[in-house]
């Protein structure tokens, strides 16, 4: 039966259970593994009506409202997109047994680098129940486990998700593992649970990555939070950067790549502050700036920014509003400041663009686009598992090839050393 159906099971049983169905997920090939995420994703849309009810449940006693909420909710067309990522990871070729280099030695051995799927993968999530979807479509196209741990505001969503999709014929039993989600317990056991897990990624704010990767046992690999920078600078179009600011602010603020943040070259100061303030006011952005842009936005309901707006992810339909000297003054407040996301500048001036894309030491950094593209989707990927904001193994919004790792097949005939 589903494995989300087993709920008396404790959290140590369905890791065991994960590490089993691991080895079973390595014998499926390419085809296989590809028809079943087509069913998959058929199955949640004939499933939608069911899904939106138990979501409907989750929204009535989450007690999240605004933004947050619309991280929640589930509607048709949300369902619909979630399936057609699913069958967009389908698509995609599979890393997994991939040949990455392969060599004779003079002594006779062959060499073999291949990729190989991690094994048993946890993410621990909070009230974002496409999450789930995305991150079963990634993993099982790998090969790998997956062990869900999502908030406990998103519970009946992502249960029901979980029994849609394990209950799909060839889907090994133990292959899709939900924790439970009412207390932290679940959270503490996964992330201490080494040898039975082969990574945890944590996806959600400040407080739960910081848990994670200050308590695991196990490897992480650490998706971050977003407090993303625009900077305008004194060549730039400014009706390309009204489209660019207004999109990175507002087409969805409750995400990780939303602006977070403007900054503003002195020598346009004047003349573009009072033109974008007012249009995100129009837009109903709440709008924090610095003395500079207080004093050239004048009567337009500024707020003053303090010191620790500098550092925030509002999460919201707010922006904090700078005026600096230059790109290289820019590049210094967003290394200062950022969260190591996503940075975008907008100009015609190719030698300071340049200059931005190779000094802002974020994972993904944009020149005359929205902050709002970096997403596994938008980057061809189907879909993502998060956006790491770390250095070693994977940077920026990873997918497939980021849930393998590497072995070495070497073939002789009966050589020994000596």
């Amino acid at each position: 039966m589903a494995s989300i159906v087993a709920t008396s099971l404790s959290t140590r049983e369905k890791l065991l259970r994960a590490g089993e169905a691991s080895s079973r997920l390595t014998q499926l090939s390419t085809a296989q593994k590809n028809a079943i995420l087509m069913v998959m994703a058929g199955a949640l849309e004939t499933n939608a009506e069911n899904i939106i009810e138990a979501n409907r449940k989750d929204l009535e006693t989450s007690g999240l409202v605004g933004a947050m909420r619309d991280r929640l909710l589930l509607d048709a067309d949300r369902i619909r997109l979630m399936a057609a990522g699913v069958r967009d990871v389908a698509k995609l070729p599979d890393p997994t047994f991939e040949t990455l280099a392969e060599w004779l030695r003079p002594n006779g051995l062959r060499i073999r680098k291949i990729r190989v799927p991690l094994g048993v993968v946890g993410i621990i999530y909070e009230s974002r129940p496409n999450v789930t979807v995305d991150t079963v479509a990634l993993t099982f196209k790998t090969g790998n486990a997956v062990v869900l741990r999502g908030g406990k505001e998103a519970a009946h969503s992502n249960q029901r998700l979980v029994e849609i999709l394990t209950q799909v014929v060839g889907v090994p039993e133990g292959a899709i593992e939900l924790l439970d989600s009412s207390t932290r317990d679940s959270v503490h056991e996964l992330i201490k649970a080494r040898g039975l897990i082969d990574v945890v990624i944590p996806r959600g704010g400040p407080e739960l990555i910081s848990y994670v990767t200050e308590n695991a046992t196990v490897p992480v690999i650490e998706t971050g939070a977003g407090n993303c920078h625009i900077f305008v600078d004194d060549s730039a179009d400014l009706d390309m950067a009204d489209g660019i600011v207004i999109n990175a602010k507002t087409q969805r603020p409750s995400v990780c790549n939303s602006a977070e943040k403007l900054l503003v070259h002195e020598r346009i100061a004047a003349k573009y502050i009072p033109r974008i303030v007012k249009k995100l006011i129009e837009n109903g952005v709440e709008v924090r700036g610095d003395e500079n842009t207080l004093r050239l936005a004048t009567g337009m309901n500024v707020i003053a920014a303090t010191t620790s707006d500098w550092g925030e992810e509002y999460l919201r339909l707010c922006i904090a509003i700078r005026v600096v000297s230059g790109v290289d003054e820019a590049i210094a407040h967003i290394n200062r400041y950022s969260t190591k996301h996503s940075e975008a500048i907008v100009t015609y001036d190719e030698e300071h663009a340049r200059r931005f894309l190779r000094q802002v030491d974020s994972a993904a950094v944009y020149w005359n686009a929205s902050t709002r593209f970096s997403d596994g989707g938008e980057f061809g990927f189907g879909a993502e598992m998060g956006v790491s904001t770390q250095k070693l193994h994977c940077r920026g919004p990873f997918a497939l090839a980021e849930l393998t790792s590497t072995k070495y097949e070497v073939i002789g005939n009966g050589q020994v050393r000596r």
